[in-house]
């Protein structure tokens, strides 16, 4: 079965890749496992079980008995006491005309062979019968080649459905195309590695999860050869869009349905890059600028710790601007010491967190609250590793609030996850 499995996978994934709207999975046994299928794929597995349970709550009545008709795999994988156990009694053919039904059906010169009629037909007759004698007043089929005998079983007075019929009016349905897969986020990684990491765990640690399978999905491209953004802002070095586009498309190829990038300059290139996708790109920026505001009100004074592209670039500043913040940033010797805290030898990227970093990045902040800062944004993806989002920090005589971009990066990629309605853009 685990053949088959992946072979319906490809398939469905194949179509997926058409941008079919829904598949129809015409096969009893396919269905033992179609939600783990329906957990992989972006377009709804419509769910001929549930067509199957539709059509006979509209033509019995609760506590009805069911004759079923199925394979030997179906019938031992509990398939229809998941859909129909609980409110209608289910009956069998015995094991030997369930194994003359099995012979009928797939050996040699059987239905599935294209032999409708004679020796196949009458034995599957007479398993209906029995079936009949054993309460059943409507024979559901579990096997899909029992539709090209329905017709002939009707005419002989068995109340037979025809699944194939049933299947394709529930296709047309609009309930029948109502499944929404799993939120998928995106993340471009690998700028820089750590904060990477950094972030994922922030989605893990702030989800409301009671179990492993409440968490979000991630597809994550880990892409530290991404040319280095605050290089191309400052020297005109190279230009990192290429190499962020193409990660975020094969991304929107893995099927995300927003993408996260969890570093602050790269939002300098976010905008050229959006127009050319068809998921969105979940703006750090704005939406820390937002969560300013809401907490803080408008009108506060923000000091910015960033790295010289970031604010050589003025996305921060845009973004407080039509928010209502003033954003101010340290002066030319104090952005020395924070490049330097991020760049330097003993600095983040290069895997330190205390010590001079840390010295280096505390004086600055010391110097923003100076200048009248009453809340910092911790405005690269490293200077969380070293300061930790806080309501309430002390820096010598200051109070003031730090904020992790990362983090509030993370709680919005959770509540996108948990409404689970984000459509693709319109280009």
């Amino acid at each position: 079965m685990t053949s088959r499995k992946f072979y319906v996978f490809q398939v469905c994934q194949t179509f997926e890749a058409s941008e079919v709207n829904a598949v129809l999975l015409p096969c009893f046994a396919s269905h033992t496992f179609r939600e783990e299928i329906q957990e992989e794929i972006g377009i709804p597995v419509l769910d001929m079980m549930a067509a199957l349970r539709m059509h006979v709550d509209h033509v019995a009545e609760r506590g009805t008995t069911l004759g079923i008709m199925a394979s030997d795999y179906v019938r031992h994988s509990g398939l229809f006491e998941r859909y129909f156990g609980t409110d209608f009694k289910l009956v069998y053919p015995n094991d030997n005309e369930q194994s003359r039904l099995m012979g009928a059906m797939y050996g040699v010169n059987g239905i599935k062979d294209g032999f409708l009629d004679g020796g196949p037909l009458e034995c599957v007759y007479q398993a209906c019968l029995s079936l009949q004698d054993q309460g059943a007043t409507i024979i559901l089929p579990g096997m899909t080649e029992l539709s090209l005998v329905c017709g002939d079983l009707q005419r002989r007075g068995v109340r037979a459905l025809d699944i194939n019929e049933i299947y394709a009016a529930f296709a047309t349905l609009e309930k029948g195309q109502s499944t929404r897969p799993p939120f998928k986020l995106g993340i471009v990684g690998g700028v820089g590695p750590a904060a990477t990491v950094d972030f994922m765990g922030k989605v893990v640690a702030h989800t409301p999860a009671g179990r492993d399978q409440e968490h979000l999905k991630m597809v994550v491209e880990q892409n530290p050869q991404i040319p280095d953004r605050t290089a191309n802002l400052l020297y005109d070095e190279t230009d990192p869009t290429m190499a962020m586009y193409a990660t975020c498309k094969r991304l929107e190829s893995a099927g995300a349905n927003a993408i996260a990038i969890p570093c602050n300059t790269a939002h300098a290139f976010v905008e050229r890059i959006q127009t050319h996708l068809s998921v969105p790109i979940v703006n750090m920026l704005t939406e820390t600028v937002e969560a300013i505001v809401q907490r803080y009100g408008a009108g506060k004074t923000v000091g910015l710790l960033a790295t010289s592209g970031t604010i050589k670039s003025q996305v921060y500043h845009e973004a407080a601007r039509r928010a209502g913040l003033q954003i101010i940033t340290p002066g030319v010797d104090y952005q020395v010491l924070v490049m330097e805290s991020i760049y330097g030898d003993h600095g983040i990227k290069a895997g330190f967190t205390e010590g001079i970093c840390k010295d280096q990045l505390l004086i600055a902040a010391e110097h923003l609250c100076e200048l009248g800062a009453d809340v910092l944004i911790l405005g690269c993806t490293e200077l969380p590793l070293v300061l930790e989002h806080s309501e309430s920090y002390m820096i010598k005589n200051h109070e003031v609030a730090l904020v992790d971009p990362t983090t509030i990066l993370a709680l919005k990629c959770i509540e996108l996850a948990r409404e689970n309605t984000v459509k693709p853009i319109s280009r």
